[in-house]
């Protein structure tokens, strides 16, 4: 059976990926932070994480502890969905560049985790989530010319970030 000409030309299109390589390498939005920042998480499971940062003075703008892993959710959807919109476009170098600020902003995830609860620096990973907000920036600016939605799949994560920054500033302020 033949395929229609929109799919054939989807897929001979030089550098896209099929729908199937795209899904699975735009999983890694997932899978990297999570292997990245699973043995520094403060769940039960690591208690001396746990009671460290139970025991932080926390600002009263602080979110419950469910509204974390449910917002990192929904951003690391918007990401996935990202990369699989840029993986199916036609190879270009302002698509790898937004690949590449969003694979930056993918790790950049998980490396905050472990600054933040691995190695208890409060400075560092203040740091590091206002140097996201500059990432996810250059990537909603890079991936717009490439792909509007994709960009703006991007926005949540600097909301987010931006947020954070705000908040682990704040937490660093309050346990000097």
């Amino acid at each position: 059976m033949e395929k229609d000409d929109d799919s054939q030309t989807a897929d001979s299109e030089a550098g896209t990926l099929s729908g199937a390589a795209a899904a699975g390498v735009a999983s890694l939005a997932y899978v990297v932070p999570f292997l990245m920042s699973r043995s520094t998480s403060p769940t039960p499971d690591h208690p001396k994480i746990l009671f460290w940062y139970k025991t932080l003075d926390e600002p009263t703008f602080q979110p419950p502890d469910i509204a974390i892993p449910l917002g990192w959710s929904v951003i690391q959807t918007c990401l996935a969905v990202a990369a699989y919109r840029l993986l199916r476009k036609k190879a270009s170098p302002n698509r790898s560049m937004s690949l590449a600020l969003l694979a930056a902003n993918v790790v950049s995830i998980g490396g905050w985790s472990r600054l933040f609860f691995g190695q208890k620096n409060l400075p560092a990973s203040t740091v590091a989530a206002a140097a996201m907000i500059g990432t996810g920036a250059a990537y909603v600016e890079t991936a717009r010319s490439t792909d509007k939605v994709a960009a703006a799949a991007g926005v949540p994560f600097v909301v987010w970030v931006g947020f954070a920054t705000v908040l682990t500033a704040a937490i660093w302020r309050r346990n000097r």
